[in-house]
């Protein structure tokens, strides 16, 4: 027995030393280099924007805030001295930059970049004719009502509003109204006669005529070729950018596309919508130019109050003269109060949000400034070019307010 027990006892003690004494399993060769080597540190990537320290972050930012003000009054320089040339590729380059999202959509589904372009274009153009060839009629049975629209309006607005608050106006109040009626329905009649005159001298100067037909017919072809080699164009920019400070520009340059893709393909949106919604009303309350009104105060909308103050008023005049009953006041003031409704509760935050973030004294501003400078071209692009100003102003405060200046001498984080 006691053999036994001992014999139990050696086995179990050689059973022990055989599993403390056997050896661990080998590491693969991929996780060796991980288990032996140790950063101190950890060390920021090349591209993150923390890899710069705050003297250098400014430096960037303030460098790339020059060079995007130097950008667009480049811009300008080269539209007004070399318009002919200009207008063409920043058509072409606004109409990539918008359609680029729908490309890359398609791009993403599987279709080939060069495909989605054509079938893009492809669709666009079926939508452009169908439009056009259901618009012109319209438009151009509106627009031979417009002589006698104000013709009307210098005769019956007065008596009108005299019969609906039952006082009388003053007679300064009808001869005025008559005089600017008749100024106006005399401007119209004559603005075709006009416009074939412009058109006949402009069309005179062969060379002028050439090569604005031959800028507007290229516009397509260079929009095509932008909107198809977009992804290479932004590649080849951004390996331009120098390396170590290149997170941090790709940051700003993202802020700024935040912007203006939130104004060309928001503002746009928006204003297609409310053009449906004052149309459709105002067709409803059975006045004349309605689908004229409807697109006047929907993409007026652009520039707050304008577009819809002229629209109120057009709508107005157009009860006026087409009065059938209180009804038709009551149907324009709803589609003016449910549009605005719409576009301030549902519309822009869903569609636009606070990305752009100008404020409407700040747009009419822009807009009147950039008009008195740079005429019509200048009007177009203001709320855009305004759009970037303010990232640029945003990132020069941010930076200011990092330094010893700003905080009277304590040291920047």
């Amino acid at each position: 027995m006691g053999g036994d027990r001992e014999a139990v006892i050696g086995r179990r003690k050689k059973g022990s030393e055989r599993a403390v004494k056997a050896p661990e399993p080998a590491a693969s060769p991929d996780v060796l280099p991980v288990l032996h080597v140790v950063h101190p540190e950890p060390v920021p990537p090349a591209g993150d924007p923390g890899a710069l320290d705050e003297a250098e972050a400014r430096r960037v930012d303030f460098v790339w805030s020059g060079v995007m003000v130097g950008s667009l009054a480049l811009v300008f320089a080269l539209l007004s001295v070399f318009g002919g040339v200009a207008v063409p590729v920043l058509l072409a380059l606004t109409g990539a930059y918008a359609f680029n999202p729908l490309v890359t959509l398609l791009e993403k589904r599987g279709l080939d970049r060069t495909l989605g372009t054509s079938v893009l274009f492809f669709a666009g153009t079926l939508l452009m004719v169908g439009a056009g060839l259901y618009l012109v009629p319209v438009f151009r049975d509106e627009a031979a009502k417009l002589p006698g629209f104000f013709q009307r309006a210098s005769t019956q607005v007065v008596p009108q509003v005299e019969s609906l608050l039952g006082v009388s106006l003053p007679d300064l109040v009808s001869q005025r109204t008559a005089e600017l009626g008749e100024k106006a329905s005399e401007l119209l009649q004559s603005a075709g006669p006009t416009a074939a005159r412009l058109v006949a001298s402009f069309a005179g100067n062969t060379a002028r005529f050439a090569a604005t037909l031959l800028g507007l017919s290229v516009v397509p072809v260079l929009a095509f070729f932008f909107l198809q080699d977009y992804p290479r164009l932004m590649g080849r920019i951004h390996d331009l950018l120098p390396r170590r400070s290149v997170g941090l520009l790709t940051q700003r340059f993202r802020e700024v596309d935040e912007v203006l893709s939130a104004f060309v393909q928001g503002q746009l949106t928006v204003g297609a919508i409310l053009s449906v919604i004052y149309a459709v009303g105002l067709s409803l309350a059975r006045i004349d130019l309605a689908i004229a009104i409807g697109l006047i105060a929907g993409f007026g909308n652009m520039v707050p109050y304008l577009g819809t103050g002229i629209g109120v008023v057009l709508a107005v005049l157009g009860v006026l003269l087409s009065w059938q009953g209180p009804w038709q006041l009551a149907v324009v003031v709803t589609t003016f109060v449910v549009g605005q409704l719409l576009e301030g509760f549902v519309i822009t935050p869903r569609v636009v949000g606070e990305k752009v973030g100008l404020a409407p004294v700040a747009v009419i501003i822009a807009v009147l400034a950039f008009g008195e400078l740079f005429g019509f071209v200048g009007i177009l692009l203001a709320v855009p070019a305004s759009a970037i100003l303010k990232v640029v102003l945003s990132v020069v405060i941010q930076r200011y307010r990092r330094t010893d200046l700003y905080k009277g001498g304590a040291r920047a984080p």
